[in-house]
C-alpha cells in the first residue's frame, strides 16, 4: 500500500520544508509499528527545487485476520476466501488512513514547533495513489475531491491489459494536485475520503468515530455538496451515528451562516430539561417480539439456532419461564465472545445450569438439538446461500422438530425507508438474500406444509403502510397427530 506527496519550492521557500511539515527528515528511512504492519516513510527526492514524501505500509496479513473486526474484506470477509486472497496489502483503504494519522499526527494538526510559520501556508501539492479502491468510480472521485480545490486525474485500471474486452476493475490510479491547500487540509481530506472511497472499515465503527470525522472534516465537511454520503460511509452506514454527525454538522454550519459559535445556535433546549425518549433500535424490537411469541407458546427449553453472539441468550436468561437456553453456532469467535457477554465463567451454578453453548452447523442434522419446546432462528436464514435452505429446512423441522419455531428476515420492501442504505443494496454484506413479504410467505408456507406445521406472520418494527414492517416474523407451531393428518 503506497502513497506519494510531492510539493515544490523556491530558494526562498525551499520544498524540503516538508520534512519539517511531517516531522521526518529526509536523509532518513523510518519505519512505525501499527497494528497490522509497518509504516516506512522515505524521501526519494529531496532539494530546494522538489521534494516527495512516501508512505508505503506493509499488512500484515496474519494480524489483519486475527484483529480484523469490520465487514467487507477486512475482518469478518464476505466470502470464505477473502481473508487468504485479499486486497489490503496493495489498495490504499482505512488501513492506510490510520497509518496517515499515526505517522503524520502531528502534520495532520497542523503543529510544527521548529518552524510555527510553515503550517498555515499554503503550497504546491501532489498526491499520488497508485492502487485506489472506488465503488462509483472516477465520477465519484472527482465529485469528492474537486469541491475541495483539487485538480483530480483519476485513471480506471483494467481488469486485465491483456484481455481489454473485460473492461475496467473499480480500482483507479489517483493523482491529486493543488497549489492552494495546507499539508495539514490534505492529510485531512484523505484520512477521512480514503476510506469513504473504499467503503469498507477494517475495524468496528464505534460512537467515537463520529467525533474523528468531524475533527478531520472541520473547515470542509460542512459545506461539502456530497457530505451525505461521506458521513454515511466513513460511519459504515450505522443509521444512528450517520444521524449524530449530521445534526452536529448542520450545526456547525447554521453557526458559520449567522457568525456565531455552535453553543449559542445549540441552547433551544436545556441538557436537563431534555425529555424526548430515544427510538428503540430494531434489535431490541426484534428480541422483545421473540420473547412475547415464545411466552405465548409456553415453551420453557428454547434454541437459539446462529446465536452469534449471545444478545437473545442474554435477554432470555433474564426470564425464569425459560428454565433452559442452548445458543448454537457455526463460528467458535462468535460462541467465545457470547461466552464472555453471558459471563459464563463467573455466572452462579443455578444460573449456569440453565444456559449452553455449543458449535454446530444447521446444514446438518443434530441429535443434541432435538427434544426442545422451541427454536428460534433470528436474521439467520439470509446469510445462507439458496440452495442450501432446504438442508436448514430439514435440521430444523424434520430432525429436530421443536414444537414452536420463529424465523424473523429483513423485509427488503422496507429498505427504501434507510436513507442510508443505497439503492439495491442489502442491508448487511454477508446478506446472500433478502426477501419481500410475499417471497417469505411463499418459503414459509410450503416448509410449514411439507412439515406438519402451520404458521402465522407477526411484525417487527413500525409497520409502515406501503411497505410493511422493517423485519418479518414467521411463527411455526407443530399440528397436533389429528391436524397433522386432516391437512
Amino acid at each position: 500500500m503506497f502513497l506519494t506527496l510531492t510539493t515544490t519550492g523556491t530558494p526562498e521557500r525551499p520544498a524540503t520544508d516538508l520534512g519539517y511539515l511531517l516531522h521526518k527528515h529526509p536523509d532518513k528511512a523510518q519505519a512505525f509499528s501499527t497494528s497490522y504492519g509497518t509504516a516506512h516513510v522515505l524521501y526519494p527526492e529531496a532539494d530546494a527545487e522538489r521534494c516527495t514524501a512516501a508512505l508505503l505500509l506493509e499488512v500484515d496479513a496474519v494480524a489483519l485476520v486475527r484483529r480484523g473486526k469490520g465487514k467487507g474484506r477486512g475482518g469478518a470477509p464476505d466470502a470464505a476466501l477473502a481473508q487468504y486472497v485479499n486486497d489490503r496489502p496493495y489498495a490504499a483503504s482505512s488501513l492506510l488512513a490510520v497509518a496517515l494519522s499515526n505517522v503524520f499526527s502531528s502534520a495532520m494538526k497542523g503543529v510544527c514547533n521548529a518552524r510555527p510559520e510553515l503550517p498555515g501556508q499554503a503550497r504546491p501539492l501532489r498526491i499520488e495513489v497508485p492502487a485506489l479502491p472506488a465503488r462509483g468510480g472516477p465520477d465519484l472521485v472527482r465529485k469528492l475531491f474537486e469541491p475541495l480545490g483539487w485538480t483530480v486525474t483519476a485513471e480506471p485500471v483494467p481488469l486485465d491489459s491483456e484481455f481489454p474486452e473485460w473492461g475496467d476493475s473499480r480500482y483507479v490510479g489517483l493523482v491529486l494536485a493543488s497549489g492552494a491547500l495546507t499539508l495539514a487540509e490534505a492529510l485531512r481530506h484523505l484520512y477521512v475520503l480514503l476510506p469513504v472511497l473504499d467503503d469498507a472499515k477494517h475495524y468496528w465503527v464505534a460512537p467515537d468515530e463520529v467525533d474523528k470525522l468531524l475533527r478531520a472534516g472541520e473547515g470542509w465537511l460542512p459545506g461539502h455538496p456530497e457530505q451525505k454520503l461521506i458521513t454515511s460511509r466513513y460511519l459504515a452506514r450505522r443509521w444512528s451515528l450517520t444521524r449524530a454527525a449530521t445534526e452536529r454538522l448542520e450545526l456547525v454550519r447554521l453557526a458559520e451562516a449567522d457568525d456565531s459559535e455552535v453553543e449559542e445556535i445549540d441552547n433551544a433546549v436545556e441538557a436537563e430539561t431534555e425529555t424526548e425518549e430515544k427510538p428503540t433500535p430494531l434489535a431490541v424490537r426484534r428480541r422483545e417480539a421473540i420473547v412475547t411469541a415464545l411466552r405465548r407458546s409456553g415453551a420453557a427449553r428454547v434454541l437459539d439456532l446462529g446465536c452469534g453472539q449471545g444478545q437473545l441468550v442474554q435477554t432470555l436468561l433474564k426470564d425464569p419461564a425459560f428454565t433452559e437456553i442452548v445458543g448454537v453456532d457455526v463460528s467458535m469467535r462468535a460462541l467465545t465472545i457470547a461466552s464472555r457477554r453471558l459471563k459464563l465463567d463467573r455466572m452462579g451454578e443455578r444460573q449456569a445450569s440453565r444456559v449452553t453453548l455449543f458449535q454446530g452447523s444447521l446444514a446438518y442434522t443434530d441429535g443434541r438439538l432435538k427434544g426442545y419446546d422451541a427454536a428460534v432462528l433470528s436474521e439467520v436464514i439470509e446469510h445462507l446461500d439458496l440452495p442450501r435452505l432446504p438442508a436448514l429446512e430439514y435440521a430444523v423441522f424434520g430432525s429436530a422438530r421443536p414444537r414452536t419455531v420463529l424465523v424473523t428476515t429483513p423485509n427488503v420492501e422496507y429498505n427504501v425507508r434507510w436513507e442510508s442504505l443505497p439503492a439495491g443494496h442489502v442491508r448487511h454484506g454477508d446478506h446472500r438474500f433478502e426477501w419481500t413479504r410475499a417471497e417469505f410467505r411463499t418459503w414459509a408456507q410450503a416448509v410449514a406444509e411439507r412439515h406438519g406445521y402451520t404458521v402465522a406472520f407477526e411484525p417487527v418494527g413500525p409497520d409502515d403502510p406501503e411497505v410493511g414492517p422493517p423485519t418479518q416474523m414467521a411463527v411455526f407451531t407443530m399440528t397436533t397427530p389429528k391436524e397433522a393428518k386432516a391437512a
